[in-house]
């Protein structure tokens, strides 16, 4: 690896392979490939931009001919708790915490073992033409149909039996996610036990600017300022004295006793009025990302000018693509079609977005234009995040890895510490990502413990802010499920109705996921050290559900269009592609397997097994019933639809 030299020199000289002078700017002699990382990000930003002011703005206002004159469901159905009318830049926040999470953090980290191209493209591609227009379209047609789910929606535009099928497959993959992050939250305290006072900090500061701007009708300048400051100042101060002894105590504890706070943290923050916690964490969770994200972009510049923060000798490595461009056949991973595209999910296209925008966000909303910015706009925004993510681990990693005998790797080196041998183990690839953005960070002259908590911190906000919105969203499933199986009744008594409130339904919610958790992995006894981990036995299972739930989230929306007579062929071909890819992924993996990677069959994991055929029947069944519709549907506007009122 060449490095950047400095020293003075007669002349023009050739260090390296490249140009060298000492009356030259010092990036003017650079090989192009220190400015390949940079122009990388920078193209992809602006690619963004440009989709979301031609493309966006062409499915707003010709597709779904959004118009401020349609009263929203937050307007109409107002209570205070679900429905609040919240200004777009509020629900922009919750709405991009919601699905940002760890996801765009782990898939790209994940999905670089086939080379940063492959990633990269699919990220970009695929945030623009396949998962924005997924999360706009859910949001729009939740918005038409007084904010209900995607689920109880494809009741009315197909029939009774698909809403049933699709219930529960978001029941099934939204108790993976319950069972899943708990883990991963206790998981990233253990490793960053700096982020726990920070985060838990956030719950009263998100509780008094809630009160803050509902009650008092503050404007966001003032709280958003000092959210942010006091949000940066536990980043630093947050691990000194005796608070470093409280995070020193909180990371030991066990996996189960960290599932078991966050999710009575969820219960709570479920049945709370959105206005009171889960909007305003999500806001600030949303400001210290747009923050974070403009420092890593700041830190990125830096470090493709000036190379990352000095080493022990006094060089600044050079910032390049340690990562292998394309990676075909990485040691024991799976082959790249169709595992690239169930691998890297948020980031590029997530079924659970759908639930986000149906679930929550389309409560919220008080304008339908609003609905562009924060549907198209925030999964345009996590695509970037998705970026930065695949620059931090394919660049950010070789501008210094110290291992634990001291020696600091830089380069492929440093990459092939954390990329040499495929694995799906969520810390590792955690780190990857921590420790390469933190070398942006550093590159700034932030010093390193300080870097390393402000990422931390970010990968442990926002995978908070999925579980906490999981959990609300389970709980309307969870009572959709009990009207559609024992509709509401005049008298007599009711088995349902308990479920169908929002107690008995976020209790049903948590029970299910703290039951998957309890158990131990993977050929392990039951005890109380393995209590907390059961959600890893799920793990395998996350990607295909959740990439299967956007293709079927994208069928309704096609139906929705289908049957106003409006086109839908840039719905039809993405959902087509994601029906297609997650069955192909789940039935390699039940059946056929690899060298590497047997089949679940062949190990008898049956569990696995039967979670997954049970998921393929009910998309099979969902796409039939569809199939058998669609000739009849065109132009024939479903029974009891809901018509938007207008002002």
């Amino acid at each position: 690896m060449c490095h950047i030299a400095t020293q003075g020199h007669p002349g023009l000289q050739f260090v390296g392979g490249h140009l060298e002078s000492p009356r030259l700017p010092r990036f003017l002699t650079y090989p192009i490939s220190y400015m390949q990382t940079l122009l990388i990000a920078l193209l992809s930003g602006l690619g963004f931009i440009v989709a979301y002011h031609t493309y966006g703005r062409w499915l707003g206002g010709k597709i779904f001919k959004l118009t401020a004159s349609h009263i929203c469901p937050s307007e109409k159905l107002t209570d205070g708790v679900d429905y609040v009318p919240t200004s777009k830049s509020v629900v922009f926040g919750h709405h991009f915490a919601s699905i940002a999470g760890t996801g765009p953090i782990v898939g790209p980290a994940i999905g670089i073992m086939w080379g940063w191209l492959p990633a990269l493209l699919w990220v970009v591609l695929g945030s623009i033409f396949i998962g924005a227009v997924h999360d706009f379209g859910a949001l729009v047609v939740s918005l038409r149909n007084n904010g209900q789910t995607v689920g109880d929606v494809a009741g009315r535009l197909l029939n009774r039996r698909v809403r049933l099928l699709f219930l529960l497959i978001l029941f099934l993959a939204l108790t993976i996610v319950l069972a899943i992050f708990g883990l991963v939250i206790a998981a990233v305290f253990r490793q960053y036990p700096s982020a726990i006072v920070p985060c838990t900090i956030q719950i009263p500061i998100a509780v008094i600017i809630g009160y803050w701007l509902h009650r008092r009708g503050a404007g966001l300048l003032l709280p958003s300022i000092l959210a942010l400051g006091l949000m940066y100042l536990t980043v630093i101060y947050g691990d000194t004295g005796m608070l470093h002894a409280i995070n020193a105590t909180m990371a030991a504890w066990s996996s189960w006793t960290w599932v078991v706070l966050l999710l009575l943290y969820s219960y709570v923050a479920s049945v709370l009025p959105v206005w009171s916690l889960l909007q305003p964490r999500d806001y600030i969770n949303s400001l210290q990302l747009i923050s974070v994200l403009g420092l890593l972009v700041v830190g990125l510049i830096v470090a493709a000018f000036a190379g990352g923060a000095p080493l022990m000798d006094g060089t600044r490595p050079a910032l390049e693509l340690a990562a292998p461009m394309v990676n075909w056949n990485p040691v024991g991973a799976p082959m790249i079609f169709p595992f690239l595209f169930i691998t890297i999910a948020c980031g590029a296209i997530s079924g659970f977005h759908c639930l986000v925008s149906s679930g929550t966000s389309s409560k919220q909303l008080k304008s339908e234009p609003d609905a562009r910015f924060v549907g198209y706009g925030g999964m345009l925004t996590e695509g970037f995040l998705a970026v930065l993510v695949i620059l931090a681990c394919a660049a950010g990693l070789g501008l210094g890895l110290t291992k634990a005998d001291g020696t600091v790797l830089v380069g492929h080196e440093a990459w092939l510490t954390r990329y040499s041998v495929w694995s799906a183990s969520l810390g590792p690839l955690v780190a990857a990502f921590v420790d390469g953005s933190s070398n942006f960070l550093k590159a700034l002259g932030m010093p390193g413990g300080v870097a390393v908590a402000m990422m931390g911190v970010f990968v442990a906000s926002f995978a908070g802010t999925t579980l906490d919105s999981a959990c609300r969203l389970q709980r309307y499933v969870v009572q959709e499920l009990a009207t559609t199986v024992r509709p509401r009744e005049a008298g007599g008594l009711d088995l349902f109705a308990w479920l169908r409130g929002k107690h008995g339904a976020t209790l049903t919610a948590i029970f299910f996921a703290g039951l998957i958790a309890a158990a131990p992995p993977a050929g392990q006894e039951w005890s109380f050290a393995n209590a907390g981990k059961g959600g890893l036995l799920l793990w395998p299972l996350f990607g295909a559900t959740n990439q299967l739930l956007g293709g079927l989230s994208f069928l309704v929306i096609a139906f929705y269009l289908w049957r106003r007579g409006i086109a839908v062929w840039f719905v039809v071909l993405p959902m087509i592609f994601m029906l297609i890819i997650p069955m192909w992924a789940m039935i390699w993996q039940v059946f056929i397997g690899g060298a590497d990677t047997p089949s679940w069959l062949s190990q008898g994991k049956w569990l696995l097994v039967s979670i997954a055929m049970i998921t393929l029947v009910l998309e099979v069944w969902m796409v039939i019933e569809a199939i058998k519709l669609f000739p009849r549907a065109k132009g024939i506007i479903e029974d009891n639809a809901v018509v938007p009122v207008v002002a």
